[in-house]
């Protein structure tokens, strides 16, 4: 039986339904692995990407858009001052920000990027659990952009990054974990290992969070339905394989999922808790 809170369902299907129906512009200075997967994922949820990094354009798309995610997962040194003058122009303007710290902890020059990057103060930061501890500065293990710390070891430091920067932090992996400042924890139980086998899946998640974002004004709600969302999606693609198909297909079964998942569909798959 679905661990699950009927606010949880009702939450998720109405900023679904609302991303669906505004089409929010989602500005997204990501990295080069997955532009296009990130895109499509976008698209297949029902908003509109747009992915810029040129300095020349980055503040005028940021004011235009519902949202701008940065990932700096091919991070570059022409790339961080977009990065920061996205960020700068997003919180000038009230927009909802998300930023993606992909490797964080691998490199010291990747650290002192993320470190000045949460100064700007991102309303969501999502990543992995070394990513978050690395974030905390707490020791963590990484492999290259690959976490291999445990979750659980990782909601200590998540819950005082956020309390410290003001912003909601979402720990990923085999269960998504939401916090916000004023103590409020989301648990998701959704997804499926597949989806550490294709390139994007994560990055699209941070994606998808600067959608639901755009038109849910509370963060810590809106993270909690992009991220039970795409788990759910994750779960249903998964199932729908044929026997000895590989991650080719299921990079194509996600899409599909996440243009046609319906309020059904998300009833009978969701599990969702609250801790706090």
């Amino acid at each position: 039986m679905n661990t699950i809170s009927p606010i949880f369902l009702d939450t998720v299907w109405a900023d679904l339904c609302a991303v669906r129906t505004q089409a929010p512009l989602v500005h997204s200075v990501t990295n080069l692995v997955v532009t296009a997967f990130n895109a499509n994922t976008l698209l297949a949820a029902g908003a509109s990407p747009i992915m810029a990094h040129a300095m020349e354009e980055v503040a005028d798309l940021a004011r235009i858009s519902g949202a701008v995610v940065v990932n700096i997962g091919t991070l570059d040194a022409h790339w961080v001052p977009a990065m920061q003058l996205a960020l700068d122009t997003a919180r000038a303007a009230g927009k909802p920000s998300v930023l993606d710290p992909v490797g964080a902890g691998a490199s010291a020059y990747r650290n002192r990027v993320l470190a000045d990057l949460m100064a700007r103060q991102p309303s969501v930061v999502r990543g992995n659990a070394s990513e978050i501890m690395s974030l905390a500065g707490h020791s963590a293990q990484t492999k290259g952009v690959d976490s291999t710390d445990p979750v659980e070891l990782a909601l200590a430091a998540a819950q005082a990054l956020s309390e410290q920067h003001a912003c909601v932090v979402c720990v990923s992996g085999p269960e998504d974990h939401v916090l916000a400042p004023d103590g409020r924890h989301a648990v998701l139980r959704n997804g499926h290992p597949l989806m550490t086998r294709v390139t994007g899946v994560g990055c699209s998640a941070s994606a998808l969070v600067g959608a639901f974002a755009a038109v849910q004004p509370d963060a810590w709600r809106a993270c909690t339905s992009a991220m039970a969302y795409w788990g759910v999606v994750g779960q249903i693609a998964a199932a729908r394989m044929a026997p000895d198909t590989g991650t080719g297909r299921y990079a194509s079964a996600l899409l599909d999922v996440a243009s046609t998942l319906t309020q059904a569909e998300l009833a009978a798959t969701l599990r969702a808790e609250a801790l706090a």
